[in-house]
């Protein structure tokens, strides 16, 4: 277990020294401002680029088998994904056609056409007391 976390910290160094050396070249300003990559540069930050990735690959791969030893001794518990089950699907409304809705809505059509006949031509007030809407309209 020990040898793991050595390798990790080894790797988490060497990751280090690669981000030192793509910035070495401005921090130390070997770098000209206001100039394009000279060759040492372009070496210095691409062979740093190259270390860092190494490190980083390394400290991951690490940190995967201190947790698996971790797991085998029982230390780290893992916990179970949760499969969530899937919702039933709800059934469908059943659908009216046309003509059921026609048939159902034919009494309050009729009901509200002989109310509005019945108010129109009178300019009667309605039992709550207000005119009817078709009055305030010929009113204007």
């Amino acid at each position: 277990m020990i040898r793991k976390f050595v390798g990790a910290v080894a790797a988490a160094l060497t990751a280090l020294a690669g981000l030192w050396l793509m910035i070495a070249p401005y921090a130390l300003g070997t770098q000209p401002d206001n100039a394009g990559w000279t060759d040492p540069t372009k070496s210095e930050f691409f062979t740093g680029l190259g270390v860092a990735v190494v490190g980083i690959v390394g400290v991951i791969s690490f940190a995967l088998a201190i947790h698996e030893e971790l797991v085998t001794r029982g230390l780290v518990i893992v916990r179970p994904h949760k499969v969530e089950p899937e919702p039933e699907p709800v059934p469908a409304a059943p659908q009216a056609s046309s003509a059921e809705l026609a048939s159902l809505l034919a009494p309050l059509v009729e009901a509200l056409r002989e109310d509005l006949n019945r108010t129109q031509g009178t300019g009667e007030h309605r039992q709550n007391g207000k005119p009817s809407l078709a009055g305030i309209e010929e009113n204007r």
